[in-house]
């Protein structure tokens, strides 16, 4: 009697711990969890609010839905991470006079002088991470994410 050969199919083939968007997602949250220590005892934020303090310090005016886009988190997040943001004054939200649904969020001088105070703590990070590629592998991972992000949005 002739053992009947099982096919081969794609699950069989998928490891996980070799998939790439499996390891670019724990690479991330590694990196995410060891900012966020840091600044998490010290500011009192998580993640997402460090977030949407970054992006309102470089583009303000921005609105919860508009930074769910540009960050590409959860819009429910946002608008919990926006919450407590404006409870804690760190975030003001003005209203449009064009559009009264429509709420620009700005950083208030309390959001400000966080960011101010976070932003080397980041920078520092990134750059004991980067300390392990020399700046020609430095490059060339900027490329490789740059190529990789264009062919996502593909998908």
């Amino acid at each position: 009697m002739a053992s009947a050969k099982r096919k081969t199919t794609p699950a069989d083939l998928l490891v996980l711990e070799d998939f790439l968007p499996y390891r670019l997602s724990i690479l991330s949250n590694r990196v995410s969890r060891a900012i966020a220590a840091r600044y998490a005892k010290t500011f009192d934020l998580t993640i997402p609010e460090w977030r949407i303090i970054a992006v309102l310090g470089r583009r303000p005016g921005l609105t919860a839905k508009e930074i769910a886009e540009a960050t590409e988190m959860d819009k429910v997040a946002v608008s919990r991470a926006v919450a407590k943001l404006i409870a804690a004054r760190r975030v003001r939200a003005n209203a449009d006079k064009n559009d009264a649904r429509r709420q620009p969020l700005l950083l208030t001088a309390q959001g400000e002088d966080v960011h101010a105070r976070i932003a080397p703590i980041a920078l520092a990070s990134e750059q004991k991470l980067l300390s392990a590629l020399d700046s020609r592998e430095r490059a060339q991972l900027d490329d490789l994410i740059d190529r990789l992000l264009s062919a996502a949005r593909a998908l």
